[in-house]
């Protein structure tokens, strides 16, 4: 019996794994620190961007990359295109949500759709960031890593 019970639990945990890996989305929280915000406590339009960026590399470390790894291995993904469009201000100490969806992959490029919401579950920001895979040693444009491909093939 404790045999059964112990392949089931591999299974589900198994099955669980692999759901994570196939969803085209994650979320992240960060609350807004002081420095980020102006003399009324409305986050500056510039600090948007990071905050996007920690949802990308939370999603990429949620389908188990490590963004560091990638880097290490002369793999860069710096971003070509970011169109934001900002709805209603973030403040000071609001915990924000990061929306970060998958959207479409190509031979080099990566293509996102973000969104941030506050604790009312406010849209606040909507973006869409196009990335491209380059090779660190040249500076050029690179096809992914295979592991990377494999990724992509999941969330077809």
């Amino acid at each position: 019996m404790y045999f059964y019970k112990k392949i089931l639990y591999q299974d589900l945990n198994n099955l669980i794994f692999f759901n994570i890996l196939r969803m085209k989305n994650h979320q992240t929280q960060v609350r807004v620190r002081y420095s980020e915000t102006d003399q009324m406590g409305v986050v500056y339009h510039g600090n948007y961007v990071p905050y996007f960026e920690i949802g990308r590399v939370e999603w990429l470390r949620n389908k188990g990359i490590s963004y560091k790894s990638m880097e290490e291995s002369g793999i860069g993904l710096p971003i070509v295109s970011m169109q934001i469009n900002y709805k209603k201000s973030a403040r000071y100490d609001e915990l924000l949500t990061i929306h970060t969806t998958f959207k479409s992959q190509s031979s080099v490029k990566i293509e996102f759709d973000c969104e941030i919401y506050n604790e009312a579950n406010e849209l606040l920001t909507t973006a869409v960031f196009i990335l491209v895979f380059i090779s660190l040693k040249s500076g050029r444009p690179t096809a992914p890593p295979n592991y990377i491909l494999e990724l992509f093939k999941s969330l077809e």
